[in-house]
């Protein structure tokens, strides 16, 4: 029995906890190793973020996220209030 609500108890955790999902931002900098490529570094939110790690010495520049979609938009189910009439 025990064997069992341990089963059960661990496939309903599973349908419950999701696997972290990476945070991307709408700002990167980016890093360039010469020739051979670059790094992107988007976790900024703001260019304002970003331009100071940049120009502390990372030799790099901000650029928007190429992969950034944006927030997703909730819809809200519209309320509708009844008027009442004073007599």
């Amino acid at each position: 029995m025990r064997m069992i609500l341990a089963g059960a108890l661990a496939l309903a955790a599973m349908g419950v906890i999701q696997p972290a999902r990476a945070y991307e931002a709408p700002w990167c900098a980016v890093h360039s190793f010469g020739e051979n490529g670059a790094y992107w570094d988007c976790r900024y939110g703001t260019l304002d973020q970003c331009i100071p790690y940049v120009l502390s010495g990372n030799r790099g520049f901000c650029n928007p996220n190429p992969a950034y979609a944006g927030p997703v938009p909730v819809k809200r189910p519209k309320i509708h209030h009844r008027r009442h009439r004073r007599r």
